[in-house]
């Protein structure tokens, strides 16, 4: 096999043919790559929309991660934002920016993880740019439908209800930690870290289930549920028995990084798990984590204040 040949060389309207050629649409894209904008049919009429940038040695590393884990988790965290909406995903648009010495390989490998997670869905890439850039910039923003539902929102939670979480946590955290401190074995809690798993179809099960407000656990749960709190103008109380499977997963990790697997567990994120407050029953593939109390706005772990790190802040670490 001969060498790659670099993006300056290719040029940026080959490498786009070689990136769209072949690749399968869902049946709500009209129009794909092609023309100077694609059209996605919007079931009930309205679309809901995110976006996401991962920026080299910031949210990925290329020692850590192939290119198509990046893409593969591009696609999943912006996917877990649409199904915290009680939606599911349509389409995506990506933009890449790399330097022109980038080999076209290695693009080829980013846009097979991005199609391989967005077909996981039954979703499809519609468009998207490239740029030349000093290093790798990855850009993407989603389509999703409602199917007919009002969004779950993060302001309705109410005094009395139950909070739930679907998918597991702390995984990114620990795999963080021990690609950080080079700690070998754990294999599949450093592939979590390069490659999050949202629980895809449970953001639609929480809103027919009557979910009452809904986050996609990205910065921590500490963190995102405390959104909740405010956006409800609620208390949260977690229960750390109800978390306890997700501790006892942990332990060993925790032992061989030196760490406290709650931390990972209450405040770690990247997980892209779903938490949810539900008045009602909470429906399978759910599991119970803690009860909405009266305001004011606050987050308790078994009744007392939360004093460790909280979650990631996207300016202060």
């Amino acid at each position: 096999m001969g060498e790659s040949p670099t993006l300056r060389q290719l040029g940026e309207f080959a490498v786009i043919d070689r990136l769209v050629r072949g690749r399968r649409q869902p049946v709500e894209v009209a129009v794909g790559p092609g023309d100077d904008a694609a059209v996605v049919a919007a079931g009930d009429g309205r679309a809901v929309v995110s976006t996401d940038v991962l920026v080299q040695d910031r949210h990925f590393r290329l020692d850590w991660s192939t290119p198509h884990d990046v893409g593969r988790k591009a696609i999943a965290q912006n996917a877990a934002d649409i199904e915290a909406m009680g939606g599911r995903a349509v389409a995506f648009v990506a933009g890449f920016g790399a330097p022109g010495e980038t080999p076209t390989a290695q693009v080829d490998e980013l846009v097979d993880g991005l199609w391989e997670e967005a077909q996981r869905l039954g979703a499809g890439i519609v468009g998207g740019d490239l740029v030349s850039c000093p290093q790798w910039v990855l850009s993407v923003t989603v389509l999703g439908d409602l199917d007919g539902r009002a969004p779950v929102l993060r302001s309705g939670a109410t005094a009395g209800s139950t909070v739930a979480v679907a998918g597991d946590l702390g995984r990114s955290a620990a795999g963080y930690a021990l690609w950080h401190n080079d700690i070998a074995g754990f294999d599949e809690l450093r592939r979590r870290h390069l490659v999050p798993r949202p629980p895809y179809g449970q953001g639609a099960v929480a809103a027919v289930a009557g979910a009452q407000a809904m986050i996609d656990v990205s910065d921590g749960l500490i963190a995102d549920l405390g959104h909740v709190a405010d956006a409800s103008g609620v208390g949260i109380e977690l229960f750390r028995a109800g978390l306890a499977a997700d501790h006892d997963a942990l332990v060993d990790a925790g032992a061989a990084a030196g760490a406290d697997p709650w931390s990972w567990v209450l405040s770690g994120g990247e997980d892209h798990a779903l938490a949810a407050c539900f008045a009602g029953a909470v429906p399978d593939g759910w599991r119970v984590i803690g009860r909405v109390l009266d305001g004011p706005a606050r987050l308790l772990v078994d009744g007392e204040p939360w004093r460790g790190n909280a979650g990631w802040q996207s300016f202060g670490q």
